[in-house]
């Protein structure tokens, strides 16, 4: 069959069944039937309120004031004419500061209490050092005198000198003095060889002096050295107050013990120099400084 032939039959039955579905729909008087399942009900429209009805209409935006007569009008500068300055207000004149209350006086500071009052030291009291040899005490005196006068017989400067043991008169013996420890040492050393029995030991015994070492009182072959001595002292706190008051200054010093004339005293002593104008020179500081007087010892 012609394909154009088939085209048009087609077309023919569809236009045969679209008229036979949609031409009795316009054609019926009645409208058409309601499933059974739905249902219609009359709504009661309410009686018409009694009164007058008065329509307005409100608007949205309130209403925008209206502009002035002169706003329209635009704003015109005289340029080639000089502004006047404004009068300016005068500024209120500001209240007088009350009168600042005076600042609490201060406090004086509490005075610091004053140093210890030390009796002046004497630079020479016992400044010389004289070495013995103490060979013991003896209760009997005939015992002392008879040690005395063989040591004597040696050779040895011995002597006897009065003192007290245990509440009892006594006499001790010694010999000497030497100037120096080490000479003291050998004489001990040969009493022992000789009289191994009697005891020695060496002591210092020191007197007073009223001047300075002279440089010739330490030989150039034996050690020693030379210092400032500024006094000796009966009491041990004294000697190391004055001490540390020679080290607050800035120098060394130094606190030695000293038997003198039976009794102990405690040398303050600056330095030690190796030297005798290097001592010299110390003693001037000290001076000027402290104003403390010195002496130079050997050591």
């Amino acid at each position: 069959m012609d394909p154009s032939l088939k085209q048009r039959l087609l077309g023919a039955a569809v236009l045969i069944a679209l008229a036979v579905i949609f031409v009795p729909m316009f054609l019926s008087p009645s409208s058409p039937r309601k499933p059974g399942g739905m249902q219609s009900s009359e709504l009661a429209i309410p009686p018409e309120p009694e009164g007058e009805f008065r329509t307005e209409v409100l608007p949205v935006l309130p209403e925008a004031p209206r502009p002035a007569a002169d706003a329209d009008r635009i704003a015109t500068v005289d340029t080639a004419t000089a502004p006047r300055p404004e009068v300016a207000t005068p500024l209120p004149t500001p209240a007088t500061p009350p009168a600042e209350a005076p600042a609490p006086a201060t406090p004086a500071p509490a005075e610091a209490a004053p140093a210890p009052v030390v009796a002046k030291p004497a630079p020479g009291q016992a400044a010389n050092g004289r070495f013995f040899v103490h060979l013991g005490v003896y209760t009997e005196t005939k015992n002392a005198s008879d040690l005395v006068a063989g040591l004597k017989k040696g050779g040895y400067p011995a002597f006897a000198e009065g003192t007290t043991f245990q509440g009892k008169a006594a006499e001790r013996v010694r010999v000497g003095p030497y100037a120096d420890r080490a000479a003291a040492e050998a004489a001990r050393l040969r009493i022992k060889q000789a009289r191994p029995t009697v005891p020695g030991s060496v002591v210092e015994n020191a007197a007073d002096a009223q001047a300075s070492a002279p440089a010739e009182a330490l030989p150039a072959g034996r050690a020693g050295g030379w210092a400032v001595q500024v006094g000796a002292l009966k009491a041990e706190a004294d000697a190391n107050a004055l001490r540390d008051r020679l080290k607050a200054a800035g120098y060394t010093a130094f606190v030695d013990k000293v038997q003198s004339n039976g009794s102990t005293l405690w040398r303050v002593r600056a330095g030690p120099e190796v030297d005798r104008a290097a001592a010299d020179k110390l003693r001037a500081g000290i001076k000027d400084t402290l104003k403390l007087e010195g002496m130079v010892v050997v050591l």
